[in-house]
């Protein structure tokens, strides 16, 4: 059976491989399905241009990839499908946490909740008849208690993603602020993450469970990536790359031993606790030039609000460390947090500064979705003492007072000839 797998255009500054639907396509083409992927959020397509493709393959099946950010958009295309007579099915995390509204709102045929790649194939293999397919509900199917669909045990069963129709030469724009070399290609090591915080979606959609594919298998991926495409760079996304040390050790390692000439970053964040000197070095030796920390915020009850139990201190070290290895750090900070206040914000800013950052991202919380307004771009605040004006401004000035110091910009140049 033929499908097609959407991503739709939406207001996105960072341009990345959709890397669910390459593993899903993937998948369902080692099966013998046949597979279109549509991103038209790289190629800048609206949602009736979309149609007009799928229309002119004479595809009947569609599977769109929905996060609350995008989902009116989402709303929208699978509407405009239903009008044409197409059989439409909604992954990812937003129906996975809202299958009955997104249901509803989509009228879409079905939606496919957690990990889809068995779901998919399952599907497709039924000729679009999702009956007893755990993880594929229509509304009338669908229990109080839906479960998820069937994982991957081994990750290592899986193949590559299809990289064919996501080539890295045409993603320019890649997550994070600096890059070194192009093209890029995107990596993940691991699905999920043991740990609890309430700001975060992967604790409830992958059960607090981590899943690790071999080093061998990362790197053949690596290697496959740069003599096919002419990778350059490798960037993890992870949620934390480092979380088992001897795993990204031995990726680093075999990465060496292998000779394999590329940069790497790890922008999603990782965790201070699981860093250490041995660690950083072989990192560096590997290609790695920039570390990320999901640091949140530099109030410690705000820290044990939102279930983010990292030590402060620890931070410090790892990112002093990280710089002594000559690798550039980015730290991640969320100002609207329960518990914020003006004071807290004050706290956070002047740790930031303290700490050898090169890069510092100031972000306003976000909760999606608001169950009374499904506006993408209103946000709730939790803080009772702060106005969402408030943390405006909170967030402009502290842009201001990490970037006016000239040593950050005297590491940004320095990263800029260090190719």
């Amino acid at each position: 059976m033929k499908i097609a797998l959407v991503r739709v255009n939406y207001n996105s500054k960072y341009i990345t491989p959709p890397l669910g639907l390459g593993y899903l396509a993937s998948y369902a083409e080692k099966y013998g399905h046949e597979v279109l992927i549509i991103d038209a959020l790289r190629d800048n397509l609206s949602n009736k241009e979309v149609v007009e493709i799928i229309d002119k393959q004479g595809i009947s099946a569609v599977g769109i990839t929905c996060l609350s950010f995008f989902y009116n958009e989402v709303v929208e295309l699978s509407k405009m499908l239903k009008n044409e007579g197409k059989k439409v099915f909604i992954g990812g995390v937003h129906p996975t946490f809202n299958p009955k509204q997104t249901l509803i709102d989509t009228q879409a045929d079905y939606v496919s909740l957690g990990e889809g790649e068995i779901a998919l194939k399952k599907l497709l293999d039924a000729n679009f008849d999702g009956e007893g397919i755990l993880g594929i509900y229509n509304l009338k199917n669908l229990p109080e208690v839906p479960l998820k669909g069937e994982k991957v045990e081994n990750l290592d069963d899986l193949p590559f993603p299809d990289w064919e129709q996501m080539p890295p030469d045409k993603y320019p724009i890649i997550s994070g602020e600096i890059s070194k070399k192009y093209p890029i290609g995107i990596i993940a090591t691991t699905r999920g993450c043991p740990f609890s915080c309430k700001f975060c979606q992967s604790p409830a959609f992958y059960e607090r469970k981590i899943r690790f594919r071999s080093p061998e298998n990362v790197v053949d991926e690596i290697e496959f990536l740069v003599k096919k495409f002419g990778v350059k760079e490798i960037h993890f996304e992870d949620d934390n790359f480092t979380l088992k040390r001897e795993h990204a050790y031995e990726i680093c390692r075999l990465i060496v031993e292998r000779k394999i000439k590329i940069s790497f970053t790890c922008p999603n964040g990782i965790r201070a606790e699981f860093t250490d000197e041995k660690l950083m070095q072989m990192m560096k030796k590997a290609g790695c030039y920039c570390i990320a920390y999901g640091i949140e915020s530099a109030n410690p009850e705000i820290l044990k609000n939102i279930s983010k139990n990292e030590n402060l201190d620890l931070i410090k070290k790892s990112v002093e460390l990280a710089s002594n290895c000559g690798i550039l750090t980015k730290g991640f900070f969320i100002f609207g947090l329960e518990g914020e206040t003006k004071q807290t914000i004050k706290q956070t800013i002047q740790y930031a500064i303290s700490l050898k950052l090169t890069l510092a991202d100031f972000n306003i919380l976000s909760i999606f979705p608001d169950e009374n307004n499904q506006k993408n771009n209103e946000q709730k605040v939790l803080s009772e003492k702060l106005s969402q004006n408030d943390l405006i401004r909170a967030k402009n000035s502290a842009i201001f007072k990490f970037y006016s110091r000239p040593q950050i910009w005297f590491r940004l140049i320095k990263n800029f000839f260090d190719k």
